[in-house]
């Protein structure tokens, strides 16, 4: 089942008045069997029933494409970054391009990550050896960085993409409960 839409950059028909088409919410993250797939069209400022309209010829496309439900939320720039907007911060950190495959906020410039600030100290040999193996691997099984193309900054900090943050945190958590997440847009 194909829920990540994003990564398949389906031929869409759209207007101009279209801005952008973004995957955002459970559904873009890796570790996560979602309920439905969460689509935010961010529009040109055109009239609210042109708007309406338009979202729904692109949810009739991308239903063709999902064996499970679509949820479609329709924003112009203005009012996706209003204060009130509680999906703002997931389209913006998590979203991702269903048109360019790429994050949505990278059309401003920005890059987002997540960085983890870890601490081994309080752990037997024991266990900073099987985080050693949960970061970078044992003989031929890949690593979490590896694997999913983390950073090791320095140690106590690794860097990720923040559709993988599920991952690393679950997986760490089993080890150390002494680590902490910083989202950044660089």
């Amino acid at each position: 089942m194909m829920h990540k839409l994003w990564q398949k950059k389906p031929k869409l028909i759209y207007t101009k008045n279209i801005f952008d088409i973004i995957q955002f919410g459970s559904s873009v993250a890796e570790g996560i069997i979602p309920n439905d797939i969460d689509i935010a069209i961010i529009f040109q400022k055109i009239p609210l029933k042109t708007q309406l309209i338009e979202a729904q010829k692109i949810k009739n496309q991308l239903k063709k494409l999902s064996e499970i439900p679509i949820h479609i939320t329709s924003f112009d720039l203005y009012n996706l970054l209003n204060k009130s907007n509680f999906a703002k911060n997931n389209i913006l950190f998590y979203g991702k391009s269903i048109i360019s495959g790429n994050y949505f906020i990278e059309n401003f410039g920005l890059t987002p990550s997540i960085q983890i600030y870890y601490s081994l100290k309080k752990l037997e040999k024991k266990g900073k050896i099987r985080f050693n193996y949960l970061l970078n691997g044992k003989k031929e099984k890949y690593g979490l960085l590896r694997k999913y193309k983390g950073n090791l900054l320095k140690p106590g900090l690794i860097e990720i993409l923040p559709e993988h943050e599920i991952i690393f945190t679950e997986a760490i958590k089993k080890i150390t409960p002494n680590f902490k997440i910083r989202k950044i847009l660089s």
